[in-house]
């Protein structure tokens, strides 16, 4: 059976030499099928046999609207040049979309079928061997496009840095709630300003600390925990939450927002790595998946974009992109059922 072909613009058209408008491939029926039949085959099956390469399309399950007629864009930013402990993260948009083809389209806990959903895959940006700073311009400016074009952004990273290029296309005022087994204040790490260890600081330039919490912390350098209490950043840590519980720390970030419409950042690294081994810097005593939905479920009416960062998949077998996968299926789904259905 001829393969699924994947729609031809993994270096986005916009970053290609002729500067051209954001455009798309439409997918054709017989591809739409070979995607389904995709779907049938076991996900760890294949990675146990190396052939994920070749029996899964190369862009996220069920995203096969057109640009023009989609809600959500996924789009991958593969980037880590300045990761620090594990390098590897540049590599997680392409595991995270080949984990995708693992589920059903309709999920028991949303009622929702994705498949009713018009979600576009873009491809990546062609962001992997600059230098952080022009990673940071070119999301900033694909993320503007999108947002000029009312498209709800759903990035895949990639290191954390490449978030605060994303809340650069967006306005001031917004909330950003990030959760994060890292505080990310520091003003420079490894003389660099734009390193992921700066990310919730370089945000901040932006939106300014009142619009920002970090949720789910237990690692911070003591100056620049002192620097971030000093700033008012607002910060709920793991062992809050798991002596006053996820719905404690939810209405402390809620009333802190107050009507505020949120930009969401989770770095794969906050949940607990029994559950994401597979992340840049693992940090133990995390929280759970199942907060991580809780925290979803609650925000959704008001999350305005969404993008999973450090997921570095050579350090597990499949489990954190299977991970990251589901929770980016179940934030569309959520989203859509308060915004679009």
């Amino acid at each position: 059976m001829e393969k699924r072909k994947s729609p031809e613009h993994d270096s986005p058209p916009y970053y290609s030499s002729c500067k051209k408008s954001l455009e798309t491939n439409d997918l054709s029926k017989k591809q739409k099928e070979v995607g389904k039949i995709a779907k049938k085959t076991s996900y760890f099956l294949l990675k146990k046999c190396g052939t994920m390469d070749t029996d899964f399309p190369k862009y996220f399950a069920d995203a096969e609207s057109t640009f023009d007629e989609a809600h959500f864009i996924i789009y991958g930013v593969p980037y880590d040049k300045t990761s620090t402990f594990r390098k590897g993260a540049k590599d997680a948009p392409k595991t995270i979309r080949q984990a995708s083809w693992n589920f059903e389209t309709y999920n028991i806990k949303t009622d929702v079928d994705l498949k009713d959903i018009k979600i576009h895959d873009y491809g990546d940006l062609d962001v992997k061997n600059n230098i952080p700073e022009t990673m940071i311009k070119k999301t900033w400016m694909f993320t503007s496009k999108l947002l000029d074009k009312k498209k709800f952004p759903i990035a895949l990273g990639g290191e954390h840095s490449i978030t605060s290029g994303i809340i650069k296309a967006f306005p001031r005022d917004i909330a950003v709630l990030s959760l994060d087994a890292h505080i990310d204040f520091r003003q420079q790490y490894g003389d660099e300003k734009y390193n992921h260890a700066c990310a919730i600081r370089r945000i901040a330039e932006h939106t300014g600390t009142q619009n920002i919490a970090v949720l789910g912390i237990r690692s911070a350098d003591k100056d620049e925990l002192k620097d971030a209490k000093k700033s008012n950043l607002l910060y709920v840590d793991a062992y809050t939450i798991r002596k006053m519980g996820i719905h404690h720390a939810i209405e402390t970030i809620d009333k802190h927002f107050e009507k505020k419409q949120i930009y969401l950042t989770l770095d794969i690294d906050v949940i607990d790595p029994a559950y994401a081994p597979g992340t840049s810097t693992p940090e133990p005593f995390g929280i759970t998946p199942f907060d991580v939905l809780d925290c979803i479920d609650f925000f959704s009416s008001k999350i305005i974009g969404f993008d999973v960062v450090e997921v570095c998949p050579s350090y597990d077998h499949g489990e954190t992109s299977i991970l990251a996968a589901k929770l980016i299926r179940h934030l569309i789904e959520v989203v859509w059922k308060k915004r679009y259905a």
